[in-house]
């Protein structure tokens, strides 16, 4: 008599694992489906795509759009395309998320294993920083940029991020070496080890997870940051993510949304490329700095 119910129990557990997987599809789909159109209408002419039917595929097939957005559309007043400010990215975020992750680990360091009087409140005000709105510090940083002399330029632009992205870094060091156990700490410690040593022997050979869930975090932030962008760029200093909008509202007369989408596309391939490399590990990261803190 138990064989019909158990064949009962397996049919009801297919079907609501059919029902799921269905559902899971659909909101894929649902997703994917903007990236769709914009991949589909980059490689289209601009007279295909006038015909209305944009979740069709290309009847003409051209990579004309994707040249244009890199290196011949106008932006502002001359055609550069977004080649010199990818490039300008590239050199904003690559120094921002090593500098932010390296002082974030060090104070995460320091406010679980070296604590001192006070540090409860040090930690409270660094955790404050991560609900501050962009807005608020945009006068206070340019001021600040202003008296370093680095105001519209890339290095002023690594500091902001840097700074605005060191309490994140710091919460989710602290939180995963809290669970890390403090006797080897104080074993080293009794056998000589400095500071630095602990810190580069002993912490840092086993924070691999919590260092890829900061370093897509910060490139994420950062990479696709506008309103800094904006704030504190010059001609020269200018981040993809200002040059991408500066395309769409230079085109006058005709609008290329082919071109418009192929640059949008172009935007944001690295942070796609980071989350489908290392996806998996942001989420295993984050799991194992949710032990204890």
């Amino acid at each position: 008599m138990s064989v019909p119910s158990q064949d009962n129990a397996a049919r009801t557990g297919l079907f609501a694992r059919a029902i799921i997987y269905s559902a899971l599809i659909l909101f894929a789909v649902y997703y994917l489906l903007p990236l769709y159109v914009m991949l589909v209408n980059s490689l289209k002419p601009l007279d295909e795509i006038r015909q209305g039917n944009m979740l069709a595929l290309p009847n003409q097939w051209t990579f004309e759009p994707w040249r244009s957005a890199w290196s011949t559309a106008q932006i502002g007043v001359s055609p550069t395309g977004l080649k010199p400010y990818f490039l300008n990215s590239i050199m904003m975020v690559v120094p921002a998320v090593a500098l932010s992750t390296v002082l974030g680990a060090q104070n995460g360091y320091v406010l679980t294993k070296w604590r001192f009087k006070g540090d409860n409140i040090v930690f409270g005000l660094m955790l404050l920083a991560c609900f501050i709105p962009f807005q608020i510090v945009l006068i206070p940083s340019a001021r600040i940029l202003g008296l370093l002399g680095l105001a519209g330029t890339i290095p002023g632009l690594i500091l902001i991020h840097m700074v605005y992205g060191l309490g994140f870094t710091t919460l989710f060091f602290r939180n995963y070496y809290e669970a890390f156990p403090t006797e080897l700490i104080r074993a080293a410690q009794i056998d000589g080890a400095s500071f630095f040593q602990i810190f580069r022997r002993i912490l840092l050979p086993s924070s691999g997870p919590i260092i890829v869930v900061t370093v897509i975090w910060q490139f994420t932030n950062i990479w696709n940051d506008f309103l800094f962008g904006s704030s504190f760029s010059s001609v020269d200093s200018i981040p993809i993510t200002v040059a991408l909008n500066n395309l769409v509202n230079s085109s006058t007369g005709v609008k290329e949304y082919n071109v418009h989408f192929a640059g949008a596309i172009l935007a944001a391939l690295p942070t796609l490329i980071v989350y489908i490399v290392s996806g998996r590990y942001f989420v295993r990261g984050l799991m194992a700095g949710a032990v204890k803190g």
